[in-house]
């Protein structure tokens, strides 16, 4: 059985570091140090450019939850378009409603838009209600794969509920465990729970490049300094890469 690697990148520096460090296909978005939103159509292209890796575009508007309004459901179902004419060959997304279920008809409607395109639902489905009942409903949906922790902070701690996804899935859709993957998890996780993709960023934090630095002026919180960088380490990629291919052998 070929295992699916799948790194998340926000830069078009680390989409090609983790291209070349072997990830099987990208998730594209911007921002992720708050958990990924919707990446430029230039970030788009850039990378497009770079890496002949089949990428899949992060379809997330804002921060926080995913219980959308009528303004920010037209904005996504615009940016899948968007993308869509871009090349892009898949789309990351879910809209959960207000109850904690997936609002399988708002989907329905962005699917449609995505025709052709491979759809993975993000995380959203580990803040549902009834993670089984979403399964069944992202299967009948002909969602492509389902990324999640298990319903916790991290896949190891998971890793019960993801093995179940695993076996009631039998193979209609591709559980991707994700969410702390790194050499040492993926040595517990991969046999534990046989799932057959894995999603990780590999980030790092890097310097800047910026020899003045004034200090005492944020950009943004004032716990996040403005002269560090999220960047791909290639050895975390290789590391876990190397881990898929002896369980292969």
């Amino acid at each position: 059985m070929k295992h699916i690697l799948e790194a998340c990148v926000d830069s078009a520096e680390s989409a090609l570091l983790a291209a070349e460090a072997g990830a099987d296909r990208l998730e594209l978005c911007s921002n992720l140090i708050i958990g990924g939103t919707t990446p430029t159509p230039a970030l788009f292209k850039e990378v497009r450019k770079l890496c002949d890796k089949k990428i899949n575009v992060l379809i997330r508007p804002r921060f926080g939850d995913f219980y959308y309004t009528q303004y920010e459901f037209s904005i996504i179902k615009n940016e899948i378009r968007q993308f869509k004419y871009l090349g892009a060959d898949g789309i990351v997304i879910g809209i959960l409603q207000k109850d904690g279920n997936l609002d399988v008809d708002k989907m329905k409607l962005l699917i449609k838009e995505a025709k052709g395109m491979s759809i993975t639902l993000h995380r959203a489905f580990d803040v549902c209600k009834d993670p089984h009942q979403c399964l069944e409903q992202a299967c009948d949906l002909g969602i492509h794969t389902i990324l999640t922790s298990g319903q916790k902070n991290n896949c190891l701690e998971g890793k019960e509920c993801i093995k179940t996804l695993v076996e009631k899935s039998d193979g209609r859709i591709e559980i991707m465990a994700g969410a702390g993957i790194n050499a040492r998890v993926m040595k517990e996780l991969l046999p534990y729970t046989k799932a057959p993709a894995y999603h990780l960023s590999g980030k790092t934090m890097i310097d800047s490049g910026m020899e003045y630095r004034k200090e005492g002026v944020y950009m943004g919180l004032e716990n996040l300094s403005e002269f560090q960088i999220w960047r791909t380490e290639p050895e975390k990629i290789k590391d876990v890469k190397e881990i898929l291919l002896k369980y292969e052998c």
